[in-house]
């Protein structure tokens, strides 16, 4: 058995298709083979008249469910970037376009986000048409604290959440929960931990006219989402913080406060990679007038920068070395302050390696 087959386990039951990650020791973080077997099976299942809905889910230790997916590996970027191995290149390029698949699927597509969904996670179901998340549910997009930014189409959803919302959580990393997921966008619905088994097998027993059909019957066992217990962030001081022009001005505001909130945000952006905080924040706003092809083409562009636009100087390389290879939390980046960041070396990253009729994203629409 292939590491694909043993990490992506898919099979058609009824009349819905069931795609389970299973690489628990790893929270299912994915690798080429996984990003193109989900591929493989995706396109054979689009226009397979038998599948009228998909389902996914991840896997923990103890079996079904507990993690989705806590984003790419890691450990294969920092070897392959570190060593000019050509995969890095195919994992992108494959990864993004299985992205823009899900978004454009043209059936239902029902993302269980129970547990982790980080990252490379996020990439795989905010494209779904039903994104459930239940009370275990820890969702980020926690990139600028390894020197990379939010990719897999993360300027284009987080520059729809509300307000400053997607600057907020591009720039910190900040985990939330199930009750904010829904109200920023990102999740549709609550689905209780106990009734996911039999919600998932139910898919696999029931008949269903139609796809969407299958949707609502699904949709039908959520519920409203207990109150986060301590609210991350003032909404208003968020909008308020990451409307200004600059991070060197949001960070000078949050220092600036007597709020807790506010000092202990601008805490968390000093430890982020100084290059990248602006970099995203870029992203971010680039985003907005975006659409979903034109943005995965730019963060194309973008991850191609962050490992070989200086070389020896990758600060994801960096990154990912004091997180997950030598662990010592103490990532040495390059500007070390906020202050110090060149404009041009931001807009650099922007610019592509490629013209337009060879870019590797160049057939996808919309």
């Amino acid at each position: 058995m292939s590491e694909a087959e043993q990490h992506i386990v898919s099979e058609i039951r009824g009349q819905v298709g069931f795609i389970t990650l299973n690489r628990a020791k790893a929270l299912n973080a994915l690798s080429l083979d996984m990003v193109r077997s989900l591929m493989g099976t995706l396109l054979a299942w689009q226009h397979n008249a038998d599948v009228r809905a998909v389902a996914i889910r991840g896997t923990n230790k103890e079996g079904a469910f507990g993690a989705f997916c806590a984003g790419g590996d890691i450990r294969f970027l920092h070897q392959a970037g570190s060593r000019g191995d050509p995969r890095l290149e195919d994992f992108f390029t494959e990864e993004y376009a299985l992205n823009h698949l899900i978004h454009h699927y043209g059936k239902p597509y029902i993302a269980f986000m129970d547990g982790i969904v980080m990252g490379g996670g996020m990439g795989i179901s905010q494209g779904g048409s039903l994104r459930l998340v239940t009370e275990r549910t820890k969702m980020a997009m926690p990139e600028t604290a390894i020197g990379l930014f939010p990719d897999v189409g993360g300027g284009y959803f987080l520059s729809r959440c509300p307000g400053r919302v997607g600057e907020w959580l591009g720039l910190t990393g900040h985990t939330i929960g199930a009750a904010e997921a829904i109200a920023w966008g990102l999740a549709d619905g609550c689905l209780p931990v106990e009734q996911l088994a039999a919600v998932w097998e139910g898919l696999g027993a029931r008949p269903f006219a139609d796809g969407p059909a299958v949707e609502q019957w699904v949709a039908s066992h959520c519920v409203a989402p207990a109150a986060s217990s301590a609210p991350s962030g003032d909404r208003d001081a968020i909008d308020a913080y990451f409307a200004l022009d600059s991070v060197q001005a949001i960070v000078t505001a949050l220092e600036s406060s007597g709020d807790a909130w506010a000092r202990a945000t601008a805490e968390t952006l000093r430890k982020r990679s100084p290059l990248m905080l602006h970099v995203v924040l870029e992203q971010i706003r680039r985003a907005r007038e975006m659409d979903l092809a034109t943005d995965l083409r730019m963060e194309r562009d973008m991850v191609r920068h962050c490992f070989y636009l200086r070389p020896g100087q990758s600060e994801t390389v960096e990154g990912i070395r004091a997180l997950a290879v030598d662990k010592d939390h103490a990532p040495r980046w390059s500007p070390a302050r906020i202050e110090d960041v060149p404009a041009e070396l931001v807009q650099a990253f922007f610019a592509s390696p490629w013209p337009a009729h060879a870019h590797p994203l160049a057939a996808l629409q919309g």
